[in-house]
Order: structure tokens, then sequence, then C-alpha cells
């Protein structure tokens, strides 16, 4: 799961407080100062004496979407690249600096950002500052290390189809989303990746490396005011470049209508893995609570009515789940899970079924009142050292969103109504409406998958995923 994705999954209410905190809702976020420098980059400040360490993240609206037509990955092969040398210091250097403090720094893209990150002792702070300002500000993009970047992701891409599990999401996502810039592989794919030039790197950082779309998050022992005057000296005198392009407008998924079904052939599974449903929200969402304790129901903990009936009771897979990937534009919904090829239909007419059960009968009063007391309950994963704060603050910020996301989300889990769960299933968890998507040996399981809606077959050794 990616930095942006998990502060959002937190901050909707996997951001839980043990019970005994949980009873006297006392979860808050943090105090966070906010400072805008003159180029317009964003600082926020989360000052914790807790441990000697500094937390860095950042987020820079520079995400696959920027990617253009046919150089699908060039965003994540940039962000990979930051740490691979700078105008002062080799890749090799700049890894014996970051091991000799004892620092970890690092930057990947997802749809909508780049974003990184970096940890450090609090003694170590002027000099992590300063790698991690070169880094971000310097990077030479080493034609060596762009050729070695992209033939060990070349090399990576292949070797995932050997693993349905790993590739699935991303022929689902191609799939259900079609034109849009969402359908393309974020990290690009066999095609795309051999058509990047080193030079096609520095052009993308020319054009969408601009402070004015920065923020950095700083979370951890230091003062606040030393640490707006450390940041400000490093970051303050960034330029917007000459080639500098704004974001593109991200147009609105249109949610597919009808049933549609893609089985990508590998020859030799003995398992199918499959994939169903539609568009789900979008990061600001107006009922992602609700959502999320529906969901968290239905399948997003080990004892969901999908999980229970997939996996307990008829033992179909070793697990089956639902999820939400909240985005700036409407994320997707998923039903997923994986069983023997002989049991691929019985396994997603049962999945269909607790579907279809959840749409006829909803959810009762004690499911309602467990799932509640489940939330509330959930120890923080991700939420209590500094890393998980600023990486929580950069997801907020980056959507436009606070820390009132966190400090009511208590008073709105409780607000939420059976009337207003059965609203949530009928507009959330289509029927009708659904894409599939399988990963499986077609020769056995074509036939069989006809009935939920013609099949579009491809070979899972073709190069991409549409």
């Amino acid at each position: 799961m990616n930095k942006l994705i998990l502060c959002l999954a937190l901050a909707a209410g996997w951001l839980a407080l043990p019970a005994a905190a949980a009873e006297s809702s006392a979860l808050k976020m943090p105090p966070c100062q906010e400072v805008k420098l003159k180029n317009g980059l964003t600082l926020l400040l989360l000052e914790q004496h807790k441990v000697p360490l500094v937390s860095l993240a950042v987020t820079l609206r520079a995400g696959g979407v920027e990617d253009p037509d046919g150089q699908e990955g060039l965003a994540s092969v940039t962000a990979s690249l930051l740490k691979r040398g700078t105008g002062k210091h080799s890749a090799d250097e700049l890894a014996a600096e970051l091991d000799f403090m004892g620092a970890a720094i690092s930057f990947d893209a997802d749809w909508d950002a780049t974003q990184g990150g970096g940890e450090f002792l609090k003694k170590d702070l002027p000099a992590a500052l300063d790698l991690f300002a070169e880094i971000l500000r310097q990077p030479a993009f080493p034609e060596a290390e762009f050729t070695k970047l992209i033939q060990q992701a070349i090399d990576g891409l292949k070797q995932e189809k050997d693993e349905p599990g790993a590739v699935i999401g991303k022929y689902y996502r191609a799939f259900l989303y079609g034109a849009h810039p969402y359908a393309r592989p974020v990290d690009g794919d066999e095609n795309s990746l051999a058509r990047l030039k080193r030079d096609d790197v520095a052009r993308f950082y020319a054009r969408h490396y601009d402070p004015a779309a920065v923020t950095i998050v700083a979370a951890g022992d230091f003062t606040t005011a030393d640490m707006a005057r450390e940041l400000a000296a490093r970051f303050e005198d960034w330029a917007t470049p000459a080639e500098h392009q704004p974001p593109r407008s991200l147009p609105p998924p249109a949610p597919v209508k009808g049933r549609r079904l893609l089985l990508v052939d590998k020859p030799d599974a003995t398992q199918t893995y499959f994939c169903l449903g539609n568009l789900g929200i979008c990061a600001t969402n107006e009922d992602r609570v609700a959502i999320q304790l529906v969901n968290t129901l239905f399948g997003g903990r080990f004892t969901s009515l999908l999980n229970e009936s997939l996996r307990i009771n008829s033992g179909y897979t070793y697990g089956a789940r639902s999820s939400f990937t909240p985005a700036s534009a409407a994320g997707p919904f998923v039903i997923s899970s994986f069983t023997p090829n002989a049991t691929t239909a019985p396994a997603l007419d049962l999945a269909l079924a607790e579907l279809k059960k959840l749409r006829q009968q909803g959810l009762t009063g004690e499911q309602l009142a467990s799932v509640k007391a489940y939330i509330k309950g959930q120890s923080p994963l991700r939420y209590e050292t500094g890393r998980q704060l600023a990486n929580v603050a950069a997801g907020l910020h980056f959507h436009g969103l606070d820390a009132r996301e966190i400090d009511s989300f208590f008073q709105r889990l409780d607000a939420v109504t059976l009337e207003e769960t059965r609203r949530i299933i009928q507009r959330y968890y289509p029927l009708d409406d659904l894409v599939f998507v399988l990963v499986g040996k077609a020769a056995e399981i074509k036939e069989a998958v006809a009935k939920y809606a013609p099949p579009e077959v491809r070979d899972i050794r073709q190069a991409g995923y549409r």
C-alpha cells in the first residue's frame, strides 16, 4: 500500500486507539503548524519529543497521470532515479552517506503524486537535511544508472507475471478504467519502459518538479521554529523551472454499465485469481466514514462476511476481501480472492451471493454496533511514530483535508445509522454493473465463467496490461 493511500485509510477510520482510549474519544491529531515559503512550497511541522528522531514526508503533484501517452512509468522512473546520483554525489556515495548516518531516504510515485520520505537521528539533522535537499533538488540522472534501473524494472515486470496475485490489480485497473489515465500502470510495462530515454526523465523533472506543488512534512524531535528555519534555508531559493507545466486536469472516470469480463490466460495456472467491482470513491467523498464502516463488515477484516463465506464456511480460498481505494478521482472498488481452477465458478457465485445478500438484507443493529466497536478498538498500526504521523499529515494535506478528519472521526462514526448504511450499500455496492477480471487457465475455466459475461481473452505473456 503506498503512503497516500495508507494515510487515507488511516484517516478514514483505520486510525484507531486501544479500547480504553476509544471509550474516552481521545483520537486526536497532534498540533501541526503550516508554513508557506515564498516560492509556494508548503511546510507542515509536527513537533514530537518522544524519541530523538526526525521524519520527513514529501508529496508532489507529479504522479503517473502526468506520464505522456506511450511513456507510462516515467513518473515512477524519475522518482526512483532521484537517489541514484546528484551533481555532487554518485549513487554509491549517497548510499554510503546514508548508511553512515543510519538514515533512510526514498521516493516513489503513484497515480496522483510523487512521494518521498526520510528518517534520521536528531543529531544528524543538518547533514541529513542537506542530503535530502540535494537529492530532491539536484538529481543528475546519470545515464548508467538510468540504463540499469530500466533493465531491472523490465525484468521485474516480466517476473511478476509468474505470480498472478502480483499483477491482477494492474489488469483490473486497466480493464475498469479503459481510456482514463488511471488505467495506466504507474510502473509502466515492458514496452513503455523500453521506449524511455534518459532525457525523457530530465524533461519530466523540469516540467513537473515545481516547488509550489511540493509539501514537506517534518515530524519528530525538534522545535517548530528551528525546523522552519532549517527547511527554509534549503528550499526557499528553489525556483519554478522554466519548462514547468501545471498538473493536468483529471477527468472523472465513467463507471462501467452492465457486466464485462476479462480472462487473462495463464496456461500453467492451477489457481484462478479474480477481481470484480466497479468505480469506488474519491478521497473527499462525503460518505467515506460510512463506507469504511460497511466495508469493514463486508470484506475489510478477517471476520468479514466475504471471508467467512469463501474461506471459513466453504473452504474455497485462503482469503477474500473487498476494498475501496480513494484517490483524487474515483478509485476502484474491488472484491478479490483466489481459488483452485475447479472451484472458480462456485467461488465467484458465492461472492456474488454475499453481495446480493448485503444489498437485500443490509446490516443488523447488532452488526452495526459490533463494527463500530471493532474500528474504535483497533490499535493504530501506523500512527504513533513520527514517520507515520508525517505520512498521514502529508496525505491529508494533498487531498485538501486536515486534522478534523482525525479529530471528528469517532463522532462521525457514531452518527452512522442503519438507514444510512442501507443507502450506502445501494449506492456503492453494485450487483448488475460489474467488471470481472480473472487470471487463470483459460482452457479449464473459460466455459464456466462465460455465464457472467462474454469473456475477452488475452495471454498473460503479452506485454502490458491492456
